[in-house]
């Protein structure tokens, strides 16, 4: 074995960007997987009032269990496999992505959606075409504290196995004595990290072109603290600024015309 910080233990059967590929495998898929299920689940607490807390109280639960503790009980049914990670992972993101979406979705102004109605636009359209594009900003910042906690938590994976990705690298460090696996694996981890909420970043500024630049730069410094703020959201007022998320409007949004 090499000493090197490219070099990986024979035992990993990966190389280096091997690793990492498999670590951003294992860690985008659940945020995709979290994403696609927030979303009718978010459409619904938005259109059923009493549903949001029962929801956000369910998720919260589920974020609370330990991740080996999920690990342990999953593993009768799927074994040592990749779907024992995602599976928990997945779950995790719901804590943060469904607030945020609902805090999007109820920011919308009420003239936005007099608007939508008055052109005859149905409820799932005006979902998908209206509120969405919309609550982009919201929902980018619950899918950048979800994607950096994702990618943090498959190193956990190595408890169960050769299922940590770039995790496995720890416990070689202990193994080995090689303490530069441990120094590849954080340093590793971070950057991916890193790179990943940087490439969200541009990607919701791609997707608002709406936004003046002074609006976007107001919200790259709040969207995290929007996000977090949105995981305890279980009462009506906004989980940052306290303002009404019924009717209430919020930062700089475009006008009816231009959203239609």
């Amino acid at each position: 074995m090499n000493n090197g910080f490219f070099h990986m233990p024979s035992d990993l059967q990966h190389s280096y960007l091997g690793l990492i590929g498999l670590h951003l495998q294992e860690a985008l898929l659940p945020v995709a997987i979290g994403l696609l299920l927030s979303l009718p689940i978010a459409q619904l607490c938005v259109r059923f009032k009493w549903l949001y807390p029962p929801v956000l109280w369910a998720t919260t639960v589920l974020y609370a269990i330990p991740s080996l503790a999920f690990f342990v009980v999953l593993i009768d049914y799927t074994g040592q496999t990749k779907t024992t990670v995602v599976i928990p992972l997945s779950l995790y993101s719901l804590v943060v992505l469904v607030p945020a979406i609902v805090d999007g979705v109820r920011s919308v102004s009420p003239e936005t959606h007099a608007a939508a109605v008055a052109m005859g636009i149905g409820p799932v359209r005006r979902y998908l075409q209206v509120e969405l594009p919309i609550a982009v900003p919201a929902i980018f910042a619950g899918l950048r504290v979800a994607t950096v906690s994702s990618i943090s938590l498959v190193s956990v994976g190595a408890l169960i196995g050769n299922q940590g990705a770039l995790g496995n690298l720890l416990q070689d460090a202990m193994t080995f004595h090689r303490p530069i696996y441990a120094v590849s694996s954080v340093v590793t981890t971070a950057v991916l990290a890193i790179l990943a909420d940087t490439a969200l970043v541009l990607v919701r500024v791609a997707l608002t072109p709406w936004l003046p630049k002074s609006g976007r730069r107001a919200l790259r410094g709040r969207d995290k603290a929007r996000a977090a703020g949105a995981a305890g959201a279980g009462t009506g007022t906004g989980p940052v600024t306290g303002e009404p998320l019924d009717g209430g409007t919020t930062d700089v949004r475009p006008t009816a015309g231009s959203t239609l």
